[in-house]
Formats: structure tokens, sequence, C-alpha cells
């Protein structure tokens, strides 16, 4: 059986540190900001480390070969 691929857009978004976490950038910025509270927006700049659950379905499905 073949090599799973890699899928092109979760290459994109996600990233796999040293330590085997999935590190994504925050959602929710795409649109709607002036209802959101500065605090909100200084937070969602950066990136967020997902949850165990989430980042292994992550792994497993689109990133099978690693990064």
């Amino acid at each position: 059986m073949p090599k799973m691929k890699t899928k092109s857009a979760a290459k994109k978004r996600f990233k796999i540190t040293a330590t085997g976490k999935v590190v994504a950038a925050a959602a929710g910025k795409r649109h709607g900001m002036i209802k959101r509270t500065n605090k909100f927006i200084r937070d969602a700049r950066g990136t967020m480390v997902l949850a165990d659950a989430d980042g292994k379905k992550v792994v497993k499905n689109y990133l099978p070969n690693g990064l």
C-alpha cells in the first residue's frame, strides 16, 4: 500500500513542535472585530496549541508524514 499523502491545506495551517504538539493560528479574526475586546484581539494575534485530542486527529488524518 502506498504512503498517505500530506494534505496541502493542513501543511500550511498547522506546525508540529519538537515535543509533538500541534500549533495553529488563533481563530476568530476574519471579520466583526469592532465588537471584540482589545484583549481578545491582542491574544488572537499569536498562535495557540491545539488540545491533545484535536492534535492527534490532525497528525493522523492530515499530516501522516509529519513536517
